[in-house]
């Protein structure tokens, strides 16, 4: 080869090694995720609520979020989860999937579909068992009594 050929040969290669080295985007931790699950034979979808760590059922399927990142700065920026997919004791996906982008890194299953919505903060997720109950609706006053008054 060349000397100049090896020059530039040189000077590409560290150009690519450089190319990682370009400082990212800081990402903070969510507490937890809201995910998105598609049923296509239903045709229902389903919102799944997860702490990080926790598991949940969608159909089949038994969904465990590892973790859950952000934008800093930005809560409602492009979030993604690392998340583990499993289905009868099988893996189906273990990795991370974009917030942006479903289709980028997304579980190919016939039938479920599932995708991140955001990355959840302290004081958003909700257990059941604590959420806040409605008051009573009034009862409207029937025929010959009269309203309730405050």
């Amino acid at each position: 080869m060349k000397p100049l050929g090896r020059f530039v040969v040189t000077l590409l290669a560290t150009g690519l090694m450089a190319g990682p080295a370009v400082a990212q985007d800081a990402a903070e931790p969510g507490t937890g995720a809201m995910l998105r699950g598609l049923d296509r034979i239903d045709a229902t979808t389903t919102d799944l609520e997860l702490r990080n760590g926790a598991t949940a059922p969608f159909g089949d399927l038994e969904i465990t979020l590892k973790e859950c990142r952000y934008p800093m700065g930005n809560p409602s920026g492009d979030a993604y989860a690392y998340l583990s997919i499993r289905q009868d004791g099988r893996d189906l996906f273990d990795g991370w999937m974009i917030a942006s982008s479903p289709a980028l890194n997304a579980l190919d299953h016939f039938r479920y579909d599932i995708w991140v919505l955001r990355c959840t903060l302290p004081g958003n997720v909700q257990d059941p068992a604590q959420a806040p109950v409605a008051p009573p609706e009034p009862v409207a006053p029937q025929d010959g009594e009269e309203a309730p008054v405050d």
